[in-house]
């Protein structure tokens, strides 16, 4: 005895799709969804770096821009503006990698200045010495 069985609307072979559809959309928003922890543990570190070397003092306009982004990184995780707090995260970081990099160079650059300071009052001295 055949019974008479409606077609539903979804065949078969049209259910496996949609489930697959819904699954990769479900994914993609889980990962845009998900709070960027790692980027800001980076972030914050690279902040901290950057004011140890002294780049509040030698590299003032990275590291403002790099604190004031810091800033507005903190605001959009509040909201859980999640991409958005990773963008300026990820910006906040490259811009205290800059300040500290500036920081380090002119502390260089310092260093170097007052040993060829330090060559010339030597040589002013042994001058003098043998006069």
């Amino acid at each position: 005895m055949k019974m008479n069985t409606l077609e539903s609307p979804l065949s078969r072979f049209q259910l496996p799709k949609l489930a697959a559809v819904a699954l990769g959309g479900l994914l993609l928003v889980g990962c845009a969804g998900n709070p960027p922890n790692e980027q800001f543990a980076v972030t914050e570190s690279a902040v901290r770096s950057a004011v140890s070397a002294g780049g509040t003092e030698f590299a003032a306009v990275e590291m403002r821009a790099a604190q004031e982004k810091w800033k507005q990184a903190e605001l959009e995780m509040q909201k859980e503006n999640y991409d958005k707090a990773r963008k300026l995260a990820e910006q906040a970081e490259w811009d205290a990698r800059v300040a500290e990099r500036k920081a380090q160079a002119a502390k260089a650059q310092k260093a170097v200045e007052e040993a060829e300071q330090g060559i010339q009052d030597l040589r002013e001295e042994s001058m003098r010495g043998t006069r």
